[in-house]
């Protein structure tokens, strides 16, 4: 089997970056596999300074087969960075696994990528390995599809990144014409369909969502590993596009997830678990407003007590 070359994106969080490393290097396949990282440009020179502490670091790195930086000389963004990063990548290898600098992985990730790739590479309907699974209350199988690509620790081939396309408005008018806004928001229970207006208007420049209606428009389906297999550290209001948040946190895969061919369509049953975890993360906010409103209530009524003749 030839390895995957393994493309990590950092910018300016050192500790997030060894964290994401160090497990990496943990991984059976770690020494066996390359590593290119994607070290983007400072927005300011408050930045310049992280930025060359994690460059200094990457280049003493061991544990891997080689290691290689690509500096960027000036500040391209998360999303410019990745879109020409792994384009460039692609071009070069036909396949690559792909990480941000705040994922902690399990020391089976890397097998199960490449075992995935291997298996389907030839198989046209599959552009996408996803390597995270959001933590849902139903049970999944070893593996299934589903027509959204993921972004945390994921891999695709040249051809699989082929279908992706950049323009924010053409996506969201053509899930608007096939009336396919509410199937694409998972049944109206996450606004997929806002960040993608957000893109259009300018507000965000995220290239995952636009992966996401680009798969979805094609009928692209991702492979999913049942048990999650990344961890994602960074929603702790450290990165540009994160807050403070536990609702993604997983428990990673401690065994091996077997990668076999399997029925080459949406899994319905997974697709109705992410809807109902989706839900679910509307509730904290709900009971906040319910317990808000019910103390208002309580105020209220005491204050009524001490007015009353």
């Amino acid at each position: 089997m030839r390895l995957a070359p393994i493309v990590l994106f950092t910018y300016n969080r050192l500790h997030h970056t060894v964290e994401t490393l160090e497990a990496l290097k943990t991984n059976e396949l770690a020494e066996a596999s390359e590593l290119l990282v994607y070290s983007d440009g400072p927005k300011t020179l408050q930045d310049q300074f992280s930025i060359d502490q994690i460059r200094e670091y990457v280049k003493t790195l061991g544990g891997f087969k080689s290691v290689a930086v690509i500096e960027r000389p000036r500040n391209l963004g998360l999303a410019h960075s990745i879109i020409t990063g792994v384009t460039e990548v692609l071009n070069a290898y036909g396949k690559a696994i792909i990480l941000e600098d705040d994922l902690l992985t399990s020391r089976f990730f890397l097998k199960f990528m490449n075992e995935a790739l291997e298996l389907y590479e030839k198989e046209e309907k599959v552009v996408n390995i996803t390597g995270y699974t959001y933590p849902v209350k139903y049970p999944l199988p070893e593996t299934f599809l589903l027509r959204d690509p993921g972004c945390w620790g994921w891999a695709t081939w040249k051809r699989g990144w082929c279908v992706f396309k950049e323009d924010s408005r053409a996506l969201l008018n053509a899930l608007s014409r096939g009336d396919l806004l509410r199937q694409f928001n998972y049944n109206n229970s996450y606004p997929y369909s806002k960040m993608l207006e957000d893109a259009v208007s300018g507000k965000n420049e995220s290239w995952a969502i636009r992966w996401y209606a680009s798969a979805f428009l094609g009928n692209y389906l991702t492979l999913y590993p049942g048990t999650s297999l990344v961890h994602n550290i960074g929603n702790d209001r450290s990165g540009m596009h994160s807050c403070r948040s536990n609702l993604y946190d997983v428990k990673l895969s401690a065994k091996t997830i077997e990668v076999t061919k399997i029925p080459l369509n949406e899994n319905e049953n997974a697709r109705s678990a992410f809807e109902a975890y989706f839900r679910s993360l509307r509730r904290p906010i709900t009971q906040r407003v319910l317990g808000f409103i019910t103390k208002l209530k309580g105020r209220y009524h005491r204050c009524h007590v001490r007015l009353a003749p």
